[in-house]
């Protein structure tokens, strides 16, 4: 993305994700958001993303946005980072998506472990990855980016780890060639899933809680 385009994203008056940048059209949610809580007026920018790497800038009229040009693409980072995280309890998987999500992550795998206190049946998983749907369109809003992360799971961590390095302490320093960590619950991996991982990595001296440990991963994948 060029620097005039990041401008344009930074000082918009607001930046919404739609369905659509080709014909954008916004829910009454958005509506309340931008006209009410945001205040936004007539002729202020506003910038639009469908979080797939398009973008447009519109103006506001009224209560509706007219685009203002073509929309834009932005291609996807050439260095996928992938962050799968064990289900923690009560609210924290809906703090973990926000900071992944600002982060610019492509790809969030939550975790069944075999030690993982939190366990989330069918229609429960169904229900929780509505609600962090919405976490991260607010977060890419926020963030004012235009790809948002896929999101899937919770799945079996013994089936994916051969795609990740653990966090695991006593692992190796993370390598320019690590984008994908998967961190553990509380009571950390058990001898078969350290077994089906690529391999183990440190994230610090210290014992971190799941959710420290995502975003400490996070930046420092990003970093790289």
């Amino acid at each position: 993305m060029t620097p005039d385009d990041l401008e344009v994203l930074r000082s918009s008056s607001a930046h919404v994700v739609v369905d659509d940048v080709e014909f954008v059209e916004l829910d009454d949610d958005a509506v309340h958001h931008v006209f009410r809580v945001l205040r936004v007026r007539d002729g202020e920018i506003v910038t639009v993303t469908d979080g797939f790497g398009g973008w447009r800038v519109c103006r506001a009229v009224g209560q509706v946005l007219e685009a203002d040009g073509e929309p834009r693409f932005e291609d996807p980072a050439q260095r996928a980072v992938r962050v799968a995280v064990a289900v923690p309890k009560r609210d924290r998987p809906e703090w973990i998506v926000q900071k992944l999500t600002e982060l610019g992550v492509d790809s969030i795998v939550l975790l069944h472990a075999e030690r993982s206190v939190v366990r989330w049946d069918q229609e429960r998983a169904t229900k929780h990855l509505a609600k962090l749907g919405k976490v991260m369109a607010e977060a890419l809003q926020q963030s004012r980016g235009v790809w948002m992360p896929s999101i899937e799971g919770p799945v079996e961590a013994v089936e994916v780890l051969g795609d990740y390095v653990v966090a695991e302490p006593g692992g190796r320093p993370l390598g320019d060639g690590d984008l994908s960590v998967a961190i553990g619950p509380e009571g950390g991996w058990s001898p078969a899933e350290l077994a089906a991982s690529r391999d183990r990595v440190s994230l610090g001296s210290t014992v971190l809680r799941v959710e420290t440990a995502a975003l400490a991963a996070a930046v420092r994948l990003q970093l790289r």
